[in-house]
C-alpha cells in the first residue's frame, strides 16, 4: 500500500476539519498521488543506473523527489505530467521514496534497490508455481523479503491508455503473493538472489497462447513493416469497434477467398454436396478426434444440416457454437454470418432475417488452427441455434468434416487485432506500456508456440522486439534472455522439417546475434504429450545461468557450435575450446543428421572427440547437419552444469 501525506498547512486544514458552509461541514478530497503506480511500498529500483522517477501534478508545479542521500527536483508540464531522473545507486535498502510539491507529499517506504527482470510471454512463463513440479514444498519454502514480485494483470487495449492506472502490486515473497507468480520467473530470480546476494525485483507480465506481434508496440510494427492493414483496422476499432470489425470482415473474406481451396470450391454454399465428407464429433480437438488429423495445422471445413420449420425460420436467432481453435468462418445457407480469433473465445453469431428458411438449413464453418489444438472444441451441448423466443435447436450432433489445406501451403492468415493474445500490439499497450521507463537490468521471454507456424517472420520479430523494448524501457543495455522451445508432439523415427525445430533455430539465430542475449535450453525438460511441462524450476534454473553468463560470472553453459567443416576423417563439428561433451545413456551422441540438397537428411553415427563431434560417415553432396530436429527429438549430447547441447542446422563448410 502507498501512503498518502499531505504538507503541514493541509494536513492541518484537514484535521480541523475547517471548512464550513451554511452549518454544514464540507469534505476535502484527498490529494491525487504524485507518483506514477509503478511507484509502491516494496518496490524494488534498478541498481547501477540513473533511476528514472515520474508522475503526475498540478501543471507548473515543482516536485521534490528523494531516496536514500538524493534529491532531485522536476517542473510538470501544461497536462500535468513530470519526470525526475534520480544518481544511480548501490543495492541496499530499504529506503523511503517522496515526491513533494507546495501542497502535498507522497511516501513510498520498504524501497530496496537491486537488480530488476520483466519475464512476459505466453503460457509457460505464465504459469503459475501451484501448478509447477513440487509446488506444494516450493510454496511452503517461499520466504525472501528481499525478492519482490509484481504480478501484472492480463490488459489488452487497442491503444494506450492516456491515464496513469496501476497494473500491479510489489509484494514480498511468502507464500500467498508466490502461490499465483510465473514459475519459470520466480525460480529463476530466487537462484539470482542467492547467487548475487542483492535484492531482486520480479516483474511478470504474460497472456497465454500470445503471438510476438502482440508484445509489439505500433511504431515497432509500423518499421518493421507488413502490418499496415491491421494497425488500420485497428486504429478504427478504438474509434469505433463497428468501424473497425467492417474493415477486418473485408480483409478476412478477401483472405479465405483467395487463399483457401474449400471457399473456392464453395464448400460454404448449400449447392456443394458433402455425402463424401467425413463425420467428426462435435467436440473435443480434431487431433484427438480424429485419427487423420493427429498431427494436421491448416484449415477444415465442418458443415451440418438442421431442419427448421417455418415459425422457427421467421424468427431473429443467433448460432452458438462454442469455442473454435484459432480462426473460423461462419456461415448459413450460403451467407457469411461472422469470423472471430481466438482458441479459447466462444463464438456467438447473429443470424441476418431472411437468412434462415423452412426446411434444410445448411451450417458450414471454415476452421483454421496454426498449432496445437484444432477444431469446434468445446461442449457439443454448447452448439444450438438460439431463437428470438427462447427456443433453440441443438447442433450437437451431425458434423462432417473435409479438409481444404495443410498450413504449409497458406500464406499468413490474418489475426484479428484487438484480440488480446492473438492481436496485434494490444498486450504492449494494455500490459508493457503502463510499466513506462521503469529501471530494468534484463527481460526473460518465454515464447514462440503460438508463432511456430511463422518461423521465418519471428527471425525479423524477435530482433525489433529485443530493440523495442530497449527502447521502452531505455536501457541500451538490457539483458534479453529467451527459452527455446521445449520438447513437444510427436516422436518421429525418420527425419522430418519440424515447425517447432525452425521456430528453434530461429530463436537461436537471433540471440546469438545480440552480444547481451542468453539462450536457455529446453530440449530435454518438455513433455511430448503436454505442451505446459510442469519442470520450471529447471528453466529457472537456466535463465539464472544465463544472466550470469552475460555478467561474465559464469562461462559458456549450453554447447553450440562455433563451426561445422569438413575434414578427410568426415564432418567435424566443434564447440567452444575445451567444452566437456558427454553423450548420456549411450557410448555416442545421438540426434545429428546430415543433409543433402532440398533438405534430404538421414540419421548418422557419431563420436565425441574432446571439444568436437565427428560425423563419419558425411558424403561429398552433403551440404548440412542438424541436431535434434523435430518436434519431440530424442537428445543425450550434454555440456557442462548438465544442460544439453542447443539443438542447430548449420551449412557444412
Amino acid at each position: 500500500m502507498r501512503s498518502f501525506l499531505l504538507s503541514a498547512v493541509a494536513a492541518t486544514v484537514l484535521a480541523a476539519g475547517a471548512v464550513q458552509a451554511q452549518g454544514q461541514a464540507q469534505v476535502q478530497a484527498p490529494a491525487a498521488p504524485l507518483l506514477d503506480p509503478m511507484f509502491q511500498d516494496h518496490a524494488v529500483l534498478q541498481r547501477g543506473r540513473p533511476i528514472a522517477v515520474w508522475g503526475q501534478a498540478a501543471p507548473g508545479a515543482v516536485v521534490s523527489v528523494g531516496v536514500s542521500q538524493a534529491q532531485v527536483q522536476a517542473t510538470a508540464g501544461a497536462d500535468g505530467v513530470w519526470r525526475a531522473t534520480l544518481p544511480s545507486l548501490t543495492a541496499g535498502g530499504p529506503y523511503v521514496l517522496t515526491a513533494q510539491t507546495s501542497g502535498a507529499t507522497q511516501t513510498v517506504s520498504d524501497v530496496m534497490v537491486g537488480d530488476v527482470w520483466l519475464c512476459s510471454g505466453q503460457s509457460n512463463m505464465e504459469f503459475a508455481v501451484r501448478q509447477a513440479t513440487n509446488a506444494d514444498t516450493e510454496i511452503a519454502a517461499a520466504n525472501d523479503p528481499n525478492l519482490r514480485l509484481f504480478l501484472v494483470g492480463r490488459s489488452s487495449l487497442p491503444a494506450p491508455s492516456s491515464a496513469p492506472h496501476a497494473v500491479g502490486q510489489w509484494r514480498t515473497t511468502d507464500p500467498a503473493s508466490v502461490r499465483d507468480f510465473s514459475a519459470a520467473c520466480y525460480f529463476m530470480g530466487r537462484d539470482l538472489r542467492r547467487s548475487e546476494n542483492v535484492p531482486v525485483g520480479l516483474i511478470a507480465a504474460s497472456w497465454g497462447g500470445s503471438i510476438i506481434e502482440d508484445w509489439l508496440s505500433r511504431d515497432a510494427l509500423t518499421k518493421l513493416g507488413g502490418h499496415d492493414q491491421a494497425l488500420e483496422a485497428l486504429d478504427a476499432y478504438a474509434r469505433d469497434p463497428s468501424q473497425g470489425d467492417a474493415i477486418w470482415r473485408q480483409i478476412t473474406q478477401a483472405w479465405w477467398s483467395a487463399n483457401d481451396p474449400g471457399t473456392k470450391q464453395g464448400w460454404n454454399l448449400p449447392r456443394t454436396a458433402d455425402a463424401d465428407w467425413s463425420s467428426i464429433p462435435a467436440e473435443g480437438f480434431w487431433e484427438s478426434t480424429v485419427p487423420g488429423l493427429a498431427t494436421f495445422d491448416g484449415v477444415v471445413w465442418l458443415r451440418k444440416s438442421v431442419e427448421l420449420t417455418a415459425a422457427q425460420a421467421r424468427q431473429g436467432a443467433t448460432i452458438e457454437l462454442g469455442p473454435v481453435d484459432d480462426a473460423d468462418v461462419t456461415w448459413v445457407n450460403g451467407k457469411y454470418i461472422g469470423g472471430q480469433q481466438g482458441w479459447d473465445t466462444p463464438r456467438t453469431y447473429a443470424i441476418p432475417a431472411g437468412t434462415l428458411k423452412s426446411g434444410r438449413n445448411l451450417i458450414a464453418v471454415g476452421v483454421l488452427d496454426t498449432n496445437g489444438g484444432g477444431g469446434a472444441w468445446g461442449p457439443a451441448a454448447n452448439k444450438r441455434l438460439v431463437f428470438a423466443d427462447g427456443s433453440t435447436v441443438s447442433l450437437s450432433s451431425g458434423w462432417r468434416h473435409r479438409v481444404a489445406a495443410p498450413l504449409g501451403n497458406l500464406p499468413n492468415p490474418p489475426r484479428t487485432p484487438w484480440i488480446g493474445g492473438s492481436g496485434t500490439t494490444t498486450l504492449y499497450n494494455g500490459m508493457i506500456a503502463p510499466l513506462g521507463a521503469y529501471g530494468l537490468k534484463g527481460m526473460a521471454w518465454y515464447q514462440g508456440e503460438s508463432n511456430v507456424g511463422d518461423y521465418v517472420g519471428y527471425r525479423r520479430l524477435l530482433p525489433a522486439l529485443f530493440a523495442d523494448w530497449r527502447r521502452r524501457f531505455e536501457n541500451p543495455d538490457m539483458r534479453m534472455l529467451v527459452v527455446q522451445l521445449a520438447n513437444f508432439g510427436p516422436a518421429t523415427g525418420q527425419p522430418t522439417n519440424s515447425y517447432w525445430a525452425a521456430l528453434r533455430e530461429s530463436q537461436r539465430t537471433v540471440v546469438n546475434a545480440d552480444r547481451l542475449a542468453g539462450l536457455a535450453a529446453a530440449i530435454d525438460i518438455g513433455d511430448r504429450y503436454d505442451i505446459h511441462p510442469t519442470n520450471k524450476l529447471e528453466v529457472g534454473r537456466r535463465l539464472a545461468l544465463e544472466a550470469r553468463r552475460l555478467d561474465g560470472a559464469v562461462q559458456p553453459v549450453s554447447p553450440q557450435p562455433v563451426s561445422v567443416e569438413r575434414a578427410a576423417d568426415g564432418v567435424h563439428v566443434r564447440y567452444a575450446s575445451g567444452t566437456a561433451l558427454t553423450a548420456y545413456g549411450f557410448n555416442r551422441p545421438i540426434g545429428f543428421e546430415l543433409c543433402g540438397a532440398g533438405d534430404v537428411c538421414r540419421f548418422v553415427d557419431a563420436t565425441v572427440a574432446g571439444d568436437q563431434v565427428v560425423l563419419a560417415s558425411a558424403q561429398p553432396t552433403d551440404v548440412k547437419v542438424r541436431l535434434c530436429w523435430a518436434d519431440s527429438p530424442v537428445c543425450n549430447l550434454y555440456g557442462p552444469a548438465g544442460l544439453p547441447a542447443v539443438p542447430f542446422e548449420a551449412m557444412i563448410r
